[in-house]
């Protein structure tokens, strides 16, 4: 950080210098008040420039805003995000050059552009990414209707690959690696190739049972037929915690879709939905399945499905706050 601010003052000298002897061949003025305030305001335009500059093209800081990535990245850390690593983006949520040759590594810690955004047209985006940078990430001025941060950039690892089928049972991982005809839990998977062990589940598993009962009892009651739901799906439901933090939707849909299908086999839209879960996700090419590290807690690639690569506009790759957690983060 002290190199950052120190290679921006003396830019800054050097600017002004520039400035100085160019009007040394005019007729010296008489100093004024609206002069110096014009130094001043004058000198920190070109400072936040070249922080805009430097923030799009080469590195950025970004606060962690959501616990989706909890420990690995816990919420109000900062991090470091090389700009460049996939190529470079033209300008905020723009078009990426020289990204041929410059791939998302498996395991990496990514940052990309939320695909479930909502937005608020393409000046705001942009206006509220250079606001975003210019301040170093202090300033965001994109809100939701509640006054909370949008989430425009989500950080999240890359996990599965193209060509790759993801399937998810009960919060768990389990990959089939293009070109493998099995599929491998992620832990195994993680293990044998030398991955990070940052992925991680934290709740009880017993709480799947009340949870798997509710996407049913969903289920009947969209076919409007709750009262004939079976007493072994209202009795585990009833076992629910209140206390809880379980935020797996997604085994909820699963279960959702899964006895939509049993409620009536005929219902084609229903066995389709099944059939997506029950077969995972399938990886196209030129994208990545991101998935956070805290499985319980994120709203990740499960959800929105796999990203392109087009999108994805960084790496993270240090965190520098707070300072007793400074340290490289490594994907592997």
């Amino acid at each position: 950080m002290d190199k950052f601010l120190t290679f921006l003052e003396r830019s800054t000298e050097r600017y002004l210098t520039k400035r100085k002897r160019k009007k040394a061949y005019s007729k010296e003025k008489e100093k004024t008040l609206f002069g110096e305030i014009w130094s001043w305001i004058d000198a920190l335009i070109f400072a936040v420039f070249w922080v805009i500059i430097i923030n799009q093209y080469l590195f950025q800081f970004f606060l962690i805003p959501t616990p989706s990535m909890v420990s690995t990245l816990n919420v109000g850390d900062r991090v470091a995000v090389i700009k460049n690593a996939y190529g470079f983006e033209l300008y905020p949520s723009g078009p990426k050059i020289f990204d041929d040759k410059r791939r998302v590594q498996r395991d990496d810690i990514i940052t990309f552009y939320n695909p479930e955004y909502d937005s608020k047209g393409p000046f705001f985006d942009i206006l509220s990414q250079v606001i975003f940078m210019g301040t170093l990430s202090l300033v965001n001025i994109d809100k939701n209707p509640d006054g909370t941060p949008a989430e425009r950039l989500y950080v999240k690892r890359a996990v599965g690959f193209p060509g790759d089928v993801v399937k998810f049972s009960e919060g768990n991982v389990s990959i089939k690696v293009a070109g493998e005809t099995g599929f491998a839990q992620e832990e195994e998977f993680r293990a044998a190739n030398g991955l990070s062990e940052g992925p991680h589940r934290s709740v009880n598993m017993e709480d799947y049972e009340w949870l798997k009962a509710y996407g049913a009892l969903l289920a009947y009651d969209e076919r409007g037929i709750m009262a004939s739901a079976p007493s072994y799906l209202r009795n585990a439901y009833s076992k629910i915690d209140q206390s809880s933090n379980l935020n797996d939707f997604y085994e909820v849909e699963h279960q959702k879709a899964l006895f939509l299908a049993k409620i009536d086999p005929a219902d084609m839209n229903a066995r389709s939905t099944l059939n997506s879960y029950e077969n995972g996700i399938y990886v196209k090419p030129d994208h990545v399945l991101p998935l956070g590290d805290n499985r319980d807690n994120s709203r990740d690639g499960r959800y929105f499905g796999p990203v392109s690569e087009s999108k994805i506009n960084g790496h993270v790759v240090l965190r520098f706050w707070p300072l007793r957690d400074f340290g490289i983060l490594s994907g592997k």
